[in-house]
């Protein structure tokens, strides 16, 4: 896509006004199943009779399903029809649903967690569809504009979960998911525009796989891109995997209706979407916004820091990691976007692959950290993951070669 105007680009042109809202709405949908897991923890202890620490493979499972669906699945957007490999993948996410909800044993739970998170990377099939049919200089605002609904997704997963799981209990949870995804999947297959795939190079499954992992070697804005973003979702996900168990200690003795409330604050953050993709959009923005969303996520977890002295603590705090996560996500996203046009789906995969990984370490690391120290030691684990992202993207030098030596 060379052209730099919707005018003259006919793809902008027939895309219907509700486009890019349907679109967030799909991706909300898509990946708040990552997230429903995450305020049940206890719930599933009692069912499987086991602990928190043991029931964290759930969440990791279904962390680590989303980043292999990145790698695995992710480059097809490029090679095939975007519009097939959605409604394909979306078909197989409700399926997934349904036998997390009927799931007899934390065997079969992990499994289908995994096959969820697999799945459910649709969502980042999702964002380079909008940002190729974007013009360049609108991109980080349609970007922006989808993040936006990604974010209510993430946070929404957990109220939901909380909400539904402490009513009806965690398999309604996955049964009425099912539902929002078929949903979902209708709105995609009337919504989808039918466009021939970006790379007609007719590269084999295992070529493409392989270029799309020469993509890490290939960009270090990639590489930076993905390092600071796996740091900055580890300490995230610390934060919200670690509340549960704070939330339901003697200190507050509160149920996982309560953890997924705090989702609900956290939706702030989806106000940051529009201001920093405006700003990324500027020259040099992507880097002077995830600066100061990354000082945001750690500052965060000064406020965290008093937690159990007040739940006003963890609301500001709440408020504000959500805000910076989301203005460093944009901040990344922005900048990957325009390294290659041909090749979105790869380096989107990278990226998010790298994303996610910092996730999985986090949601482990926090179920550890509880059972080590509690809370005090939670939130070590959380502001080491965000110090070290903020640390890392100050002494990059983009000036530095752009690929690693053969």
């Amino acid at each position: 896509m060379s052209s730099s105007s919707p005018a003259a680009n006919p793809r902008v042109a027939a895309l219907p006004r509700a486009f890019l809202p349907l679109m967030a709405l799909a991706c909300g949908v898509a990946v708040a199943n990552i997230y429903y897991a995450q305020p049940l923890l206890e719930r599933f202890a009692l069912t499987f009779h086991t602990t928190v620490a043991g029931i964290g493979v759930i969440p990791t499972a279904t962390q680590v399903g989303f980043a292999c669906g990145l790698i695995g699945l992710g480059p097809l957007g490029d090679r095939y029809p975007r519009h097939r490999v959605i409604l394909g993948m979306g078909a197989a996410l409700v399926l997934m649903l349904l036998l997390a909800a009927a799931a007899p044993t934390v065997a079969v739970l992990a499994t289908a967690s995994f096959g969820l998170g697999l799945m459910s990377s649709i969502a980042q099939q999702i964002v380079p569809l909008v940002a190729h049919l974007a013009p360049p200089q609108q991109r980080g605002r349609a970007v922006g504009q989808v993040m936006s609904g990604l974010l209510v997704g993430i946070l929404g997963g957990r109220v939901l979960g909380g909400l539904v799981g402490q009513a009806g209990g965690w398999r309604m949870v996955f049964l009425l998911a099912s539902l929002l995804n078929a949903a979902s999947l209708a709105m995609l297959w009337r919504t989808l525009p039918r466009l021939p795939a970006d790379d007609t190079s007719a590269q084999s499954y295992a070529r493409l796989v392989a270029s799309t992992l020469a993509q890490f070697r290939k960009h270090a804005e990639l590489r930076a891109a993905g390092i600071t973003g796996g740091l900055f979702f580890g300490a995230f996900s610390v934060f919200w995997v670690g509340l549960t168990p704070l939330l339901g200690s003697p200190a507050y003795g509160l149920g996982p209706a309560a953890a997924g409330l705090f989702g609900i604050l956290g939706l702030t953050g989806a106000m940051v979407a529009p201001l920093s993709g405006r700003h990324s959009d500027r020259p040099g923005g992507p880097r002077r916004v995830l600066f100061l969303a990354l000082a945001a996520v750690l500052a965060a977890w000064g406020l965290f820091a008093f937690g159990t002295h007040g739940l006003i603590w963890l609301i500001l705090g709440v408020v504000v990691l959500d805000a910076g996560a989301q203005g460093a996500q944009i901040a990344n996203q922005t900048r990957i976007y325009a390294l290659d046009a041909a090749s979105r789906s790869r380096i989107n995969a990278v990226y998010m692959t790298q994303f996610f990984i910092g996730g999985a370490l986090g949601t482990f690391a926090a179920s550890h950290a509880w059972v080590l120290g509690g809370w005090p030691v939670v939130v070590a684990t959380g502001a080491t993951f965000s110090a070290l992202a903020l640390g890392l993207h100050a002494m990059w030098n983009p000036g530095r070669a752009k690929t690693l030596p053969a």
